[in-house]
């Protein structure tokens, strides 16, 4: 199943570069004219089951605790077949993280997710490929000239990520996979309906975004990128608890996978009969980042231009 994961995710970023290159050879542009290169760098935060805020929780920015914020880094090429649009190539990484004791108890929902005391990181590693829109250059007199202009934009696109999350043991303090443990008992014969979830997933970024050219070939951006994710299980939460005697059943009665299992599934202060809500399966993963974009244009010599013309100047 993993292997198809990765094989589907695969194939579309083809299928959508094949497009986008089809896109820039129908315009008759050479492949770095009128592109862009550059890094990135800015916080990035999870929203999902774990942490939150009062009231129910969400995957949207409602949910956002700052205390969980974390660097992401990145890096880019920008193809920009005309000035109306961009198609971004990017590459990103950094850390995901989440945690229950962050949440504020008021009295509401929130303190069933307080009483959970789940905790998790994830290093992320993503690749995405989005279509970036310039709207205000259709009401410029010469959109073709960049300098010292402001242009706000939209973003939108299709990207892989992989992730692995860790809890924190509440017996020696170690950080340790979740995944093999199977805390929701993901593959065990008593729950067909829960499979091994995969670590790599698809995501849909989407994002606004404003960008400035100080100069001809050097501009600096500022863009919030939210993700829809299809998994639930980047903080390894998802659905309910599970009968903690089949983690003997499924790795050993008492061996130290089982025990450890055991201490990463369930790690409530309080038990309260007839309650065995984990998670919330209906809400799918998110994150999001802010960026500060540096981008740098590219400029590919032309090996028909006439090496007699003036060339010109910017002051």
């Amino acid at each position: 199943m993993k292997n198809r994961v990765h094989a589907l995710a695969y194939k579309c970023v083809l299928s959508i570069c094949a497009l986008c290159l089809s896109i820039i050879s129908f315009g008759q542009i050479r492949l770095f004219d009128n592109s862009e290169a550059g890094i990135t760098v800015g916080p990035s935060n999870f929203l999902g089951d774990l942490g939150g805020n009062a009231g129910r929780g969400t995957t949207f920015l409602k949910d956002n605790n700052f205390p969980m914020t974390k660097l992401t880094f990145g890096g880019h090429l920008t193809f920009n077949p005309n000035p109306l649009i961009g198609i971004r190539l990017a590459i990103n990484y950094g850390t995901l993280e989440g945690d229950d004791a962050v949440i504020k108890a008021k009295g509401g929902l929130e303190e069933a997710r307080l009483n959970r005391n789940q905790r998790f990181k994830s290093t992320l590693l993503e690749g995405m490929l989005a279509a970036e829109i310039f709207p205000t250059v259709m009401f410029e007199e010469n959109p073709n000239d960049v300098y010292h202009k402001l242009r706000p934009y939209g973003l939108i696109g299709v990207g892989a990520f992989h992730f692995n999350p860790q809890g924190k043991d509440p017996l020696t303090g170690n950080w340790v996979y979740l995944k093999p443990l199977a805390t929701e008992g993901e593959g065990f014969s008593q729950y067909p309906d829960r499979k091994p979830y995969n670590l790599t997933q698809l995501c849909i970024p989407m994002g606004l975004g404003l960008k400035y050219y100080f100069s001809d070939n050097f501009a600096l951006g500022l863009e919030i990128i939210y993700r829809k994710t299809f998994t639930d299980y980047i903080d390894d939460v998802s659905t309910d608890y599970i009968d903690p005697k089949l983690f003997d059943q499924h790795f050993g009665t008492n061996t130290a996978t089982a025990k450890l299992a055991k201490r990463m599934a369930d790690q409530r202060l309080q038990v309260f009969q007839g309650d065995n809500k984990r998670g919330t399966p209906q809400n799918n993963d998110a994150y999001y980042t802010i960026g500060l974009k540096l981008s740098f244009r590219l400029q590919a010599a032309d090996p028909w231009a006439n090496s007699t013309r003036c060339p010109s100047f910017r002051y």
